[in-house]
């Protein structure tokens, strides 16, 4: 009976985890597809403001990856899942009533805070609470549905003027679209809070605590070379990832009129929908590198598959040949495809530390990760600027951000069989 149970709390642990990484991700992509019309319905300069936004959202997720973490190896992974959930959902509905740059910066801020607790907490107890040698599966379900949240970004904010007349109607003055999705975003999130109350604790946390271990200390992670390298590997395996999804495709409007030398393909294929059908080909590829990986026992080698699955996608992006708006949605997936390893990045991370560090280690390398966008879109724009050439300049910092992803995937150990129970001193 112990055991039945068992089952069905984590069967429920992942479908509410798979859920809020659903809302996660809605709201993590939301201002990539809705920022011209949010920006341009506040009278906001949107060429120079569109990346600025962003940097403000995944700077707020590198500050709250390390208080989350923290958070989630002294007080439990549970109140992480809690408290990050109502901090976005909040910071989004207020987001669609912003008058000013600098309104529209705090809540991009505020939010990316929660938006950073989410899926480190969700992988850490799916981690801690499944058996050795399926835990892969579990987190695989969460990533691959919750990659799908774009996709209902996507459509909410294409078709989701009937939910804005029926707010009109209510607060007696007009709401565009893009409002409407962030309200939605914020709602599903609020009420996402209530099937939380059903998640449990992890075993081994609540282990831990028993035991005379220092939990949380983020500083111990740079004390020891070893650990350091370690840590350090763990978090550059994701930069490509965020190159593709930050760079080739967040800014497709500045590739795709070079590349085919007709400005006109961006009334037919804007920028958003490039987003949509990379979060497509990302829930396909998070499916396939995680059915893989439980073939081939291992999370190594398809992680190195994926990176170099990027570099012949981004060659043939950038450089492969012309062709129709429908050539460049089937691109767009298959960009998505090759990054699909988010989930077996964060299984890794989570799988490399102790019990008494995992919930900083998987709640900061993904949000390193995302934070890093900030060095990875200044540093394309600095070269665009030199070279007056966005495809030469992604491709030069592509190819550094697969060289430090190479190294890391040769440095770390392979962490498929490794049993979890133990601390790090």
């Amino acid at each position: 009976m112990n055991t039945t149970k068992s089952k069905k709390n984590i069967i429920l642990l992942i479908i509410v985890a798979s859920l809020g990484y659903f809302v996660d991700i809605y709201d993590l992509i939301l201002f990539n597809i809705i920022k011209k019309e949010s920006l341009e319905s506040l009278h906001i300069d949107y060429n120079t403001y569109e990346t600025v936004l962003f940097r403000w959202q995944m700077a707020g997720m590198l500050i709250g990856g390390i208080l989350w973490g923290v958070w989630g190896d002294k007080k439990g992974r549970v109140s992480v899942l809690f408290g990050s959930i109502l901090i976005y959902s909040v910071a989004n509905i207020a987001n669609a009533f912003v008058e000013s740059i600098w309104a529209y910066k705090m809540w991009r801020l505020i939010a990316g805070l929660g938006l950073a607790g989410e899926l480190g907490a969700a992988i850490t107890l799916v981690a801690e609470l499944m058996p050795q040698k399926k835990r892969g599966l579990g987190t695989m379900i969460i990533v691959t549905f919750g990659a799908l949240g774009a996709v209902a970004a996507f459509l909410v904010s294409k078709n989701g003027q009937f939910i804005g007349d029926f707010i009109s109607g209510v607060i007696h003055k007009p709401v565009a679209n893009w409002q409407v999705a962030y309200i939605v975003g914020g709602t599903l999130g609020l009420m996402l809070l209530a099937l939380r109350a059903s998640t449990f604790e992890s075993g081994l946390f609540e282990q831990a605590k028993q035991h005379n271990v220092e939990r949380g200390n983020f500083f111990s992670l740079f004390k020891q070379k070893e650990t350091f390298l370690k840590y350090l590997a763990c978090i550059v395996i994701g930069l490509p990832v965020w190159f593709v999804v930050g760079v080739l495709i967040a800014l497709a409007h500045r590739f795709l009129p070079e590349i085919t030398g007709n400005t006109d393909i961006l009334k037919v294929l804007p920028t958003k929908e490039m987003v949509l059908w990379s979060y497509v080909g990302l829930s396909i590829g998070d499916l396939t590198s995680g059915t893989l990986s439980q073939i081939f026992k291992s999370r190594k080698k398809v992680m190195f598959s994926n990176i170099i699955g990027i570099i012949i996608m981004t060659i043939i992006y950038l450089y492969g040949p012309v062709g129709s708006a429908n050539y460049y949605r089937f691109i767009a997936v298959m960009l998505g495809a090759v990054t699909g390893y988010w989930a077996l990045f964060v299984t890794n991370a989570s799988e490399q530390f102790g019990t008494n560090i995992r919930s900083t280690v998987a709640a900061t390398v993904p949000n390193f990760v995302r934070g890093g966008v900030l060095l990875i879109t200044s540093g394309f724009e600095i070269l665009e600027s030199q070279t007056h050439s966005a495809s030469i300049s992604a491709l030069i910092i592509g190819l550094i951000c697969v060289s430090l992803a190479i190294w890391g995937t040769l440095h770390i150990e392979e962490s498929f069989h490794k049993d979890l129970n133990y601390y790090e001193k």
